[in-house]
């Protein structure tokens, strides 16, 4: 990896505590109150889909050909669903390992004030995907039990770089996904409301994770880099994996295990995991942080593949 000025690893902590105070500046001109901003009075449109077509995880296959139009609307809400439950489950781990992070720090520098800041933002983001939940007619699907323990023993021993990083992952992916949802006037408009309000400020958040991943890690010794290589890889691979719910395709009416093989095996769904974690594989590639043992992970989760250009 070589370095230039621009690098995050250059930085000195004046260049750090100066990125701080812009991203503060940034949250105080442009930030949402969910609860106001967005219309959740507005009925949903009956016959509009909830998530793009193609990026449904059946969507391809012949049990997709086989489902009615309201069915295949009904699966999106679903799946969508789903999504707005990972996010609320990982903002929830983040923010408990933030707190964790600047436990020790002094709250006088912007950096720290900017962590502040940022878990006010994702408490927001939480009750806005509770809401949306809610507006669905939808439950929360909570991840499965061994995904949902795991998440006590991260939270509990998460070092800078695998929260910032693993972070990184979870942002990245709602981000590409909620970018093409808004910009779909098929949908419906409280979902492309909603993803715009969590593109905004999602992209301070990306752009602190970034600096913050890569010089958390440069700092580590050899035997905590492969630690955080490894927890890194395993989030991504569960967190890639667990987006949609198995009892999401019971809820849709589905046969359930039917469902769920056709999907892991659906080459349209695994194709859509690789094109929505493209910007973040080249990022932690960049700074040499999926490579080794780890990489084996990454690599079944179909997350190194090449992304087709229909896909893309």
């Amino acid at each position: 990896m070589t370095l230039t000025a621009d690098d995050p690893l250059s930085r000195t902590a004046a260049q750090r505590e100066e990125s701080g105070r812009r991203l503060l500046k940034s949250s105080a001109a442009l930030s949402y109150d969910p609860l106001v901003d967005l219309d959740w009075d507005a009925p949903l449109l009956d016959d509009a889909f909830f998530a793009p077509q193609h990026r449904i995880t059946l969507y391809g296959t012949d049990l997709w050909d086989s489902m009615s139009r309201a069915q295949r609307i009904d699966l999106s809400r679903l799946e969508l669903a789903s999504i707005a439950s990972m996010g609320i489950w990982f903002e929830t781990l983040l923010m408990q390992m933030m707190v964790r992070r600047i436990y020790d720090d002094d709250p006088r520098t912007a950096t720290v004030q900017y962590g502040f800041t940022e878990i006010g933002d994702e408490c927001r983001h939480s009750v806005m995907f509770g809401k949306l939940l809610s507006k669905l007619d939808a439950p929360y699907y909570r991840p499965v039990r061994f995904m949902h323990e795991g998440g006590r023993f991260l939270k509990a021993t998460s070092n800078g770089a695998t929260c910032f990083a693993g972070a990184l992952f979870v942002e990245e992916v709602l981000d590409q996904m909620q970018r093409e949802a808004r910009a779909d006037e098929s949908l419906q408009p409280l979902v492309r409301g909603v993803s715009h309000v969590h593109i905004v400020e999602e992209a301070r958040h990306m752009r602190f994770a970034r600096d913050e991943a890569a010089i958390e890690y440069a700092g580590q010794r050899r035997l905590t880099r492969e630690w955080s290589k490894l927890v890194v890889a395993a989030s991504a691979y569960l967190a890639s994996r667990g987006l949609v719910h198995p009892h999401v395709y019971r809820d849709a009416g589905l046969d359930m295990r039917t469902a769920v093989r056709v999907a892991r095996t659906n080459p349209h769904a695994r194709a859509t995991r690789a094109w929505a974690a493209r910007r973040v594989r080249a990022t932690l590639e960049e700074i040499d942080m999926i490579t080794g043992p780890s990489r084996l992970l990454w690599k079944h989760a179909g997350l190194l593949e090449p992304v087709p250009a229909e896909t893309a």
